[in-house]
């Protein structure tokens, strides 16, 4: 029980069980070691929370054509009626993990729960890709679902994806196809960490500062713009024409403010756009789904806001 701090017994015993787990499988001193080292422990502890896939979606693999390489994506269908909107999905891992299969059950769930069409998009990492790598991988693929298909496209990321979601929505805001909502999961987006958030959750479980810190120096280009949208869509100048936007983040987690300051960001401006904050949620709760209840009502309300962005509804 120790080095739990104030969060000792702020956080339910289920979610205690559930960090220790994920400490268990990748703990906090892995970003000691070689990168390919920390993927190989971060896929075998994404295969150890795997659920499986629901019943009723078809999922199929291929490859979107990018200058010089391929970008590996899946695509998961609802098995019944035809899909009514796309959904394009891009996933955590703080730009150096993940890929496919790490999310791939979040994503059929997303599929089952929606109905929708999910696109899951495995862009290139750091620090062999560093920025805007993964950014452009991600407009590739979006300019390629926005071509293949004519079904309205949402965009969806958690973490380090929630980040390009939201830069491809700044980035084709005034395209002739653009995204029409963006539903953004415990995103980081380049806030100001010297205040909220950042300062009251500095030390947070699975997730620090020194964490935020140490990720955004690996993915970082040499003489990185600080204030380059494509990198940090906070750090943007202009939040008007963005699509109806959604961002659910976890109380304990010092990226939480991200999502409240993007909101004030985009109301301001005109749009639409409405922040959740979980109460004693962490960062990667999507995980602690099938164990910790205010988890399973947290994914329950991101597929209910994908589900109403994709039919053109505002409920709140």
């Amino acid at each position: 029980m120790t080095g739990r701090g104030k969060y000792e017994t702020r956080l339910d015993p289920a979610l205690w069980a559930y960090i220790d787990s994920v400490n268990a499988w990748y703990p906090p001193e892995i970003t000691g070691l070689p990168i390919d080292r920390q993927r190989a422990v971060y896929d075998r502890m994404c295969r150890a929370f795997h659920q499986g896939r629901p019943a009723g979606v078809k999922v199929s693999d291929g490859l979107v054509a990018a200058p010089g390489h391929g970008i590996p994506i899946r695509h998961y269908q609802p098995a019944g009626s035809p899909a009514r909107a796309m959904v394009l999905y891009f996933h955590g891992g703080g730009f150096i993990l993940g890929g496919l299969d790490s999310h791939d059950d979040i994503c059929a769930e997303l599929c089952a729960g929606t109905g929708f069409d999910v696109l899951s998009v495995d862009y290139r990492l750091a620090p062999e890709h560093v920025h805007p790598a993964a950014f452009d991988d991600a407009m590739t693929a979006f300019a390629w679902a926005a071509a293949a298909t004519d079904l309205p496209i949402v965009l969806c990321g958690e973490s380090a994806g929630g980040n390009l979601a939201a830069a491809v929505a700044h980035a084709t805001r005034r395209h002739a196809r653009t995204a029409i909502g963006q539903v953004l999961i415990y995103p980081g987006l380049g806030g100001d960490e010297s205040k909220g958030s950042y300062v009251e959750h500095a030390e947070a479980p699975l997730l620090s500062v020194g964490d935020i810190a140490f990720y955004r120096d690996v993915r970082s280009a040499r003489r990185q713009a600080p204030d380059d949208p494509t990198f940090s869509p906070l750090r943007d100048s202009d939040f008007s024409g963005l699509p109806p936007t959604v961002i659910i983040t976890a109380e304990c987690d010092p990226l939480s403010s991200d999502g409240e300051t993007y909101r004030d960001r985009i109301l301001a401006a005109g749009g639409k756009a409405w922040w959740h904050e979980e109460k004693r949620l962490v960062h990667s709760f999507l995980r602690a789904r099938t164990t910790v209840p205010a988890a399973a009502e947290a994914l329950a309300r991101i597929i209910a806001a994908v589900g109403a962005l994709g039919r053109s509804e505002w409920p709140y």
